[in-house]
This record gives structure tokens, sequence and C-alpha cells, in this order.
């Protein structure tokens, strides 16, 4: 291969260090995303009128769904024997380790208990709100990926590979870095997808009536997210040696085994969302009546 015609990624995953502890760019991007994704969630209930109250739960929910499921994915569906024998080691998230499938797990369970405890509306009125911003958060997140030198792609000799540092944390070190041959950046591959569903859901939300035809938004998000990761990851390396075996004897890896429910989700709301009639609009005085039905008088 022409190592001319590619792209030599020697960035430092660590910004700086403050007190020995060091600042990454994965840690600065996911936060980005999340700051990014509280703030267009927040204009959306602000532009609904709804209680703020709804808002500040939601925010607890999510984050809690969002990073208990992430890591839980990770480590009861990529490397089950050694967490399961190791349990203590599921709490140092600091040390990487987070799956999107189970994030997405999270956050089902998350919007299930806000809905049954907070708002008391359909879980796909939360859904498609909540959709709006998802592929931002989760571009961020890709390129969080891009600076630490992880989940890339096979060899390729197209113009755009990248050689990644192999041995990126003895190379933080001092030692000599070791390059990849060319590869696929899939990272890039996935952030893009996932800005281009960004811009869908947010036109979706704002400049059509998406939002009163519930799960279209979400079906629309969930199908577009899922289908790109299915296809990407044929060029993808596998994250785990037992994915080895499971490409070998089934063709697809674990990650687009855990993608395909999550298509036929995606596909079945959008399909359902639209033999449906959109539903009007909920009156302020409508949710301001139920809101206070399910507000306690303080005693």
């Amino acid at each position: 291969m022409n190592t001319l015609l590619t792209v030599t990624w020697n960035v430092d995953p660590t910004i700086f260090t403050v007190l020995s502890r060091e600042i990454r760019w994965y840690g600065l991007l996911w936060v980005i995303g999340l700051i990014v994704a509280v703030y267009i969630v927040q204009r959306i209930y602000k532009s609904e009128k709804l209680p703020e109250k709804w808002f500040d739960s939601l925010f607890v929910y999510m984050m809690l769904g969002i990073i208990l499921g992430a890591r839980l994915g990770h480590c009861l569906f990529y490397e089950p024997e050694y967490y399961l024998a190791n349990p203590v080691e599921m709490l140092k998230i600091w040390e990487g380790g987070l799956a999107s499938h189970g994030g997405v797990i999270g956050i089902i369970i998350a919007v299930w208990l806000y809905s049954k405890r907070v708002t008391k509306k359909s879980m796909l009125w939360t859904f498609d709100r909540v959709m709006v911003p998802t592929g931002f958060t989760a571009a961020m997140i890709r390129f969080g990926n891009l600076m630490n030198h992880e989940i890339y792609g096979g060899p390729t000799d197209l113009p755009w590979g990248f050689r990644f540092i192999d041995n990126v944390g003895l190379w933080m070190r001092g030692a000599e870095p070791v390059y990849t041959e060319p590869s696929h950046p899939t990272q890039i591959y996935e952030a893009l997808i996932y800005l281009l569903v960004f811009g869908i859901t947010m036109y979706m939300y704002w400049k059509t009536n998406a939002k009163n035809r519930q799960g279209l938004i979400l079906g629309v998000g969930i199908a577009l997210i899922f289908i790109a990761r299915f296809f990407i990851e044929f060029v993808k390396n596998v994250q785990v040696d037992s994915e080895i075996a499971m490409r070998e004897n089934t063709g697809l890896i674990l990650g687009q085994w855990l993608s395909i429910p999550f298509i036929i989700w995606g596909l079945w709301l959008i399909w359902r969302s639209m033999k449906r009639k959109a539903e009007p609009p909920v009156q302020k005085e409508k949710i301001n009546a139920d809101y206070s039905q399910n507000v306690k008088p303080k005693k």
C-alpha cells in the first residue's frame, strides 16, 4: 500500500494534565455532546411550555441510563466472563469500555421509568424529543474514539486511510510509536452519519409536524443509525477476540447482531406512525392540569 496517500494520525489522546489527572479529548467531546443535547432538549421543552420539573427529572434519568447502560453493555455483551469474575472492574469507567447498544438499552429503561413516574405520557412522546440531539452526541463520542486511536477499521488502500498508533498507551509513556497499516477511519464514517441523522431529526422536529406522529422521529433516527452501524461493521476491526470466531461462523459480528433488532424496531415505528393520523399538539392548560394532579400537596 502507498503510505504517501494516507493520513498519519499521531494526535495525543491527552489534552493536558491537572494535579496528575489526565484531561482527555474523549472526555471533553463526551461532555460537549451532552451539553448540546441538554440545551436542545431544554429548548424543546420550553417551546412546548412543559413543566420545568419534567426537564430536570429527564436529565437525571437520562444521565444514569446512558452511563450505566453503556458501561454494563460493554461488560456483559463483549467480555462477560472477565467482568462477572471481577465485578469491581465494572466501576472503572475511566479506563474505557462503553457500548452504544448498552447505552440505548439504558436509555429505554430510563425513559420507561421517567414516563411512568413523571410525565404519565407515552414513552414514544419522550423518545421523539430525546432523539433530536442524539445524533450529535453520538458523533462527538465517535470523534472521541478517533482521538483515542480506537475502534478503527481494517486495512484499506483508499486515499483517506489512517495510520493509527497501535501501541498508544506505551507511546504516551515515552515509547516509539508503532503505526498500523493504512486503515478505514470508521470513527469518522460513523460520526458523519450521526451528524446527518442529527440534521434530519432537527429538521423533522422544528420544520414539520413529525413530533405529532408519535414514534416517527425516533423511528427515523434509530433506523438510520443502526443501518449505518450494521454496514460499517463490515470494515471495522473486532473489539474482542471472541468476535473473530463469530465472524467466521456467521459472517457477522456482535455489533451487527445487536443492530438488527433496533433496525426492525425503527422501521416498524416509521410504518406505525405513518399509518396513524397526526395527533394535535397538547394544550398548555391540559399539561398544567395533569401535572398538578400528579404533584402531592406539601403537608
